[in-house]
């Protein structure tokens, strides 16, 4: 059941409810230590007494101010007020605050599974999206990299904030956005339900908290050309890129090679730069304690190093008539030998890709509750991509793949809009992606002992031409004696 809307709604509202009700440590932690920043005679002293309370705190920042990435061969420090003194006020300040951050949202035990994941993944992103940004302004001072890790690591406070609130509201928040087919989709919702976006309750939070100028014009004004704003956007524009189910490697190019710019350096720099940053921001991710995180960061240097493998030029295959006749020959053969299912299936997948001249083929079959139909062979271009991807579930009025296994009737589908288009994406696995089916597809159904158990499928998904009526009807073909030879093994 939905929850209503809360009276009280906007950005005022979860500003104030956040700062006062669900993060008050941590508001309070950052504000204290904005005022420790402009008391340049006491701050040191001040900064060790204001943690030493907190003796997991107090760890954390030691084990961070110890580690590789800030203790440059200086000796072991064992007071905060002591790394204050070798690492300087604005490194352990923000060492401080991304410490509190984490153990504010990474140790909430009062969210859903399902929530608390949301949760670790887009702190994950921005964790790394943080390091990148730093490394990005690798020849400026160390204050200006600390301001501008701190900076991209609250880039999205106002939406890891909303999501370590927890309860119903937030549940069926998360509920709510599994059905969105597309960002725009997502952030119509969050507006409904929130009355403002997560971006404005970023910027409200930012203001309200005093997190600092460089955190507020990013957000007010991303297309800054100044070198601490541009490297804030583009650390998460790469993040983004990097954590798609589907990489476009075109996009992640052109930012790469925007990122090499700003630092002066080749792409090849770059990349093998940012590859290195990956491996540290696991081993500060462990120096943090938030071991969590590791399974959410990308495979940013295995990503990397395949975009400068040259692309493999794809096969397109043309109709070849002479081999569909001799796999309809081979099918009539089988049909008399009652062949079992997989010979049969074999030979007419054959059939379908080298002599109908598709892509990819597969067969896809039933779940044993009949709600999920799902690709278990597959031939062709990117095939076992298919296999792991191509989930349908069988609901919805409007759902191809359901009325060609209730009607027991070939179908082929093509000339999409982008209405349409969406649609489709809603019955078929998330991982997938709906632009495959812009060019049509094939089905058409597998009848075993008169009952129908799944489909055959093809497509043309990366050849130039599309699927023809000729294609349709030798599909059709051999597919209707595959059935065939189905029903006669059964016999």
């Amino acid at each position: 059941m939905k929850t209503s809307l809360p009276i009280t709604k906007g950005v005022d509202y979860w500003t104030k409810r956040i700062s006062d009700q669900e993060m008050p440590a941590l508001c309070s932690t950052i504000r204290d230590l904005e005022k420790l920043a402009k008391d340049d005679v006491s701050s040191l002293a001040s900064l060790g007494r204001s943690v030493m309370h907190d003796n997991a705190l107090t760890t954390r920042i030691l084990r961070v101010a110890n580690s590789a990435i800030y203790n440059k061969g200086t000796s072991h420090v064992t007071t905060v007020s002591r790394a204050a003194v070798v690492l300087g006020f604005d490194t352990i300040r923000n060492i401080c605050i991304t410490a509190k951050l984490l153990t504010s949202l990474l140790e909430n035990h009062n969210l859903s599974e399902s929530v608390y994941q949301r949760l670790i993944k887009l702190m994950a992103h921005s964790f790394q999206a943080a390091m990148l940004s730093r490394v990005m302004l690798k020849d400026y001072d160390e204050a200006l990299r600390e301001e501008v890790f701190i900076a991209s690591l609250l880039y999205r406070i106002g939406e890891s904030a909303f999501w370590s609130v927890g309860g119903d509201f937030v549940d069926n928040l998360d509920q709510t956005l599994l059905t969105a087919t597309s960002a725009k989709d997502e952030k119509a919702i969050v507006r409904e339900y929130l009355g403002t976006s997560f971006s404005q309750l970023t910027q409200s939070i930012a203001r309200a908290w005093g997190l600092g100028d460089v955190l507020t014009t990013s957000l007010s004004h991303p297309d800054e050309r100044m070198p601490e704003i541009r490297s804030i956007f583009l650390a998460n524009e790469i993040i983004e890129a990097l954590n798609q189910p589907h990489i476009n490697t075109e996009k992640l190019n052109e930012l790469l090679s925007a990122a090499a710019e700003i630092q002066n350096i080749s792409l090849e720099q770059c990349k093998a730069r940012f590859s290195r940053c990956a491996e540290a921001t696991v081993r500060l991710a462990e120096d943090y304690g938030a071991i969590e995180l590791v399974q959410h960061l990308p495979e940013t240097a295995e990503i990397i190093s395949e975009l400068d493998k040259p692309a493999e030029k794809p096969v397109f295959r043309e109709a070849n008539l002479v081999l569909q006749l001799k796999k309809l020959r081979e099918l009539t053969e089988l049909a008399i030998q009652k062949a079992d299912f997989n010979q049969v299936v074999q030979t007419t997948l054959e059939g379908i890709l080298d002599g109908v001249g598709v892509d990819r083929c597969a067969v896809m079959l039933l779940s044993p509750n009949r709600k999920q139909l799902s690709a278990r062979i597959a031939f062709g271009e990117g095939a076992e991509k298919l296999k792991q991807e191509l989930l349908i579930e069988m609901q919805g009025g409007s759902n191809p793949f359901m009325q060609s296994i209730n009607q027991k009737q070939a179908n082929w589908l093509h000339e999409f809009d982008e209405r349409e288009l969406n649609e489709l994406a809603s019955f078929v696995n998330a991982n997938f992606d709906p632009n495959h089916f812009k060019h049509g597809f094939m089905i058409a159904p597998i009848v075993v002992n008169e009952k129908t158990i799944g489909l055959f499928y093809a497509d043309k998904h990366i050849s130039p031409k599309q699927v023809t009526q000729q294609d349709f009807d030798s599909f059709c073909h051999l597919t209707q004696l595959a059935n065939l030879c189905f029903g006669l093994s059964v016999h």
